[in-house]
């Protein structure tokens, strides 16, 4: 009797399994079509995005985000799509990258929005960071062109003087955001020798994150750049100055970029050019054998005091982190914008001076921007009396581009106590 129960149950599990396998099986049948439907559009949908995608960044949007540098373009009446894509994709020269990177892929746009025959003849300033819908939508406008304005930075300059000129000639109604801007360096940490500043132990120090990298040149801007715009065109060419082997002098040296350009910022301010890389070999000698550099250029920074010769003993003592009297190495950032010449004579110091070790140098006399080096301590005293003992009058001025030496017998190094 239990042995029939038992067959009857395994016949009734039997059953009930099939008609499972049946149920899933029918269900599967009528959800397949659909979801190899959905599967379908799905891809179709990832293809057609990533094809979309890939056609705005290689032909629709902008070349370069990064540039803003003007570029003149002109359209002579009569121009069509064509005669003005090419117009746009030659605009930057031989070997450069235009204004848009396809001219069949500016032809097809202003085709498929309709706006060929709004196409404007002009003289149109133009960049490398507006895309194809804003140059066509310019040039449909017939804007007359976007003023532009010559700027130039000097070489030394400090993040203070560039805002102050920037206001003074027009460019800018105030300083505040655009020191801002450099006081923090947040909008800029896509360079990466920004974010190296930011990541700094000292970073909280600093007068201002972008001191030394604002590079001195003469800028074309636009009359209403941005307070943005500006730097970011600094940054631009600092980073095309910095070069590759630059940066691998800097790694032979065991220096940081911030060190070189910071190092550079202070033989900027202390010497011609024609001195520049023995005060250099001065400064790394002194560093080399931990003496400290005690230069007066980073005490007329803290106390924004350009020209002034003296300073008080109060002054000299002060705990500023960049009064290189109070503390030992470089100070904590760059004490203005250095040009390419001092940054070389940073990384490539006068060698003869570095071997035979010289360690202090001195105005040769009241009336002159030449300077004495000496190796010797009682050398250099000699020569610091021979300052001292010079008529008072006004030096003469540096030659044409350069910057004044301000090394005086206060500003030479002394030796370590």
């Amino acid at each position: 009797m239990e042995e029939r129960h038992t067959h009857e149950e395994r016949d009734e599990a039997r059953r009930q399994n099939r008609e499972r396998r049946l149920r899933r099986h029918k269900l599967w049948r009528a959800v397949r079509p659909a979801l190899v439907g959905l599967v379908s559009i799905g891809i179709c949908i990832g293809v057609l995005w990533g094809g979309i995608k890939l056609v705005l960044e290689e032909f629709i949007y902008p070349v370069d985000v990064n540039d803003a540098t003007p570029v003149v373009v002109t359209i002579v009446p009569g121009s069509g799509a064509s005669t003005i894509a090419k117009a746009l994709y030659e605009a930057c020269g031989e070997g450069e990258e235009g204004l848009i990177r396809s001219k069949a892929a500016f032809k097809i746009y202003v085709d498929f929005t309709g706006k060929s025959s709004s196409l404007q003849a002009g003289t149109y300033v133009l960049s490398k960071n507006m895309g194809i819908a804003q140059i066509v939508d310019t040039i449909c406008l017939g804007n007359a062109p976007r003023p532009t304005v010559t700027f130039t930075v000097p070489e030394g300059m400090g993040v203070e003087e560039i805002a102050n000129k920037l206001v003074a000639e027009g460019i800018l109604e105030d300083t505040t955001e655009f020191l801002e801007l450099c006081r923090t360096g947040e909008s800029f940490q896509e360079y990466s020798f920004i974010q190296a500043v930011m990541d700094s132990p000292d970073a909280g120090e600093r007068d201002y994150a972008l001191e030394g990298y604002l590079f001195p040149d003469t800028y074309e801007l636009y009359t209403d750049s941005s307070p943005k715009t500006i730097i970011t065109r600094m940054l631009i060419r600092f980073n095309d100055i910095f070069t590759d082997e630059y940066l691998t002098r800097a790694q032979e040296l065991e220096m940081t970029i911030d060190d070189v350009v910071t190092l550079a910022s202070i033989i900027e301010k202390e010497a011609k050019t024609a001195d520049f890389a023995k005060v250099s070999a001065v400064f790394h000698n002194r560093l080399a054998q931990d003496m400290r550099l005690e230069s007066d250029a980073p005490l007329r920074y803290i106390f924004k005091t350009e020209g002034v010769l003296d300073f008080t003993a109060e002054q000299m003592q002060s705990d500023s982190p960049y009064n290189t009297y109070t503390h030992d190495g470089l100070p904590v950032g760059p004490i203005g914008n250095p040009g390419d010449q001092a940054i070389q004579a940073a990384l490539w110091p006068d060698e003869e001076y570095v071997e035979d070790g010289y360690l202090y140098f001195v105005l040769k006399s009241r009336t002159s921007t030449e300077l004495v080096f000496s190796t010797d301590y009682d050398d250099f005293l000699e020569n610091k009396a021979a300052y001292q003992a010079s008529p008072t009058a006004t030096p003469e001025g540096p030659a044409e581009g350069e910057a004044e030496p301000t090394a005086t017998p206060d500003s030479t190094p002394t030796p370590e106590e």
